[in-house]
């Protein structure tokens, strides 16, 4: 199983909306998914159509499964996503069995209790013990908070890839840089499971002079870590957020457009099992 932690130190530059645009994909492309919603806002949970504060037969959210993880089942606590059908006479069923593609643990202000920094292996591995109780799951996607806390710390020592999303302007593309130092200190000590890192462009208007010498600056920086897929700004992404739908299912060119470079950056992320990552930074 595949765990994608989604990360930015640096709040706005949509790290949800990437978390959404790659669950979107992955649930096109019919890849069993869970999303696990570490943010304390929960927007992913909200995105994924599921109401933040929604008790469905006892299902706890993250930050109260987190406080116990040797006592509960993470499986027993997913909920389906909300998303409508990508096309008409779509079904759920991706894989045999019926089992669902795409589904949620939901987040909570609760995650927030966990934000302290630790470097403690019993607090860091919180959420490595709920995982391993997942595994009908090919994918599970981690939105972390915009912080280097507690939560993000433990959200990396499950991982066994790590995506860092930065928009092309110069306290992003610096916190970005900083943030990948950071990585490959923790890397190191608490998370060797962690196979390959990456950074992701978010948010780039490409006629802008200044994302094109931004972008220009982080290749120079970041080297082959910076994936080859570039996620322009999309005006009418908080229109798709906001209706809980993938962006595959959205109307217009613009949407298909958008939903296409997922689906590529997606392509750029997924190790099917069997398949070896040449990617290994």
């Amino acid at each position: 199983m595949q765990i994608i932690s989604i990360s930015s130190l640096k709040g706005g530059v949509g790290k949800t909306s990437v978390t959404l645009g790659l669950a979107s994909a992955a649930r096109a492309q019919g890849i069993p998914t869970l999303v696990v919603d570490m943010d304390p806002h929960a927007d992913a949970t909200t995105g994924l159509g599921v109401k933040q504060g929604q008790d469905i037969e006892g299902r706890e959210d993250i930050g109260t499964l987190l406080d116990r993880p040797r006592r509960v089942s993470l499986a027993d606590h997913v909920i389906a996503s909300g998303w409508p059908d990508l096309t008409p006479g779509a079904t759920e069923t991706g894989v045999p069995g019926g089992t669902k593609v795409l589904d949620v643990v939901r987040g909570s202000s609760r995650t927030s209790l966990f934000e302290r920094p630790t470097t403690r292996l019993r607090e860091l591995r919180r959420l490595s013990t709920l995982l391993e109780s997942v595994t009908k799951y090919a994918l599970v996607l981690v939105d972390c908070p915009p912080a280097l806390n507690g939560v993000t710390r433990m959200a990396w020592a499950a991982s066994t890839d790590v995506l860092l999303v930065a928009e092309p302007s110069l306290f992003s593309v610096a916190g970005t840089e900083r943030t990948l130092r950071a990585l490959d200190l923790f890397r190191k000590e608490y998370a060797q499971g962690v196979r390959s890192t990456g950074v992701v462009a978010n948010r780039v208007r490409p006629a802008s002079t200044e994302h094109q010498f931004r972008l220009g600056e982080m290749e120079r920086m970041y080297g082959d870590r910076l994936l080859p897929v570039a996620i322009p700004e999309q005006g009418n992404w908080q229109q798709i957020q906001g209706a809980a739908w993938p962006v595959h299912a959205w109307p217009g060119e613009t949407a298909a457009q958008s939903a296409e470079l997922f689906e590529e950056l997606l392509s750029a992320l997924h190790r099917p099992q069997g398949r070896r990552s040449q990617r290994r930074h």
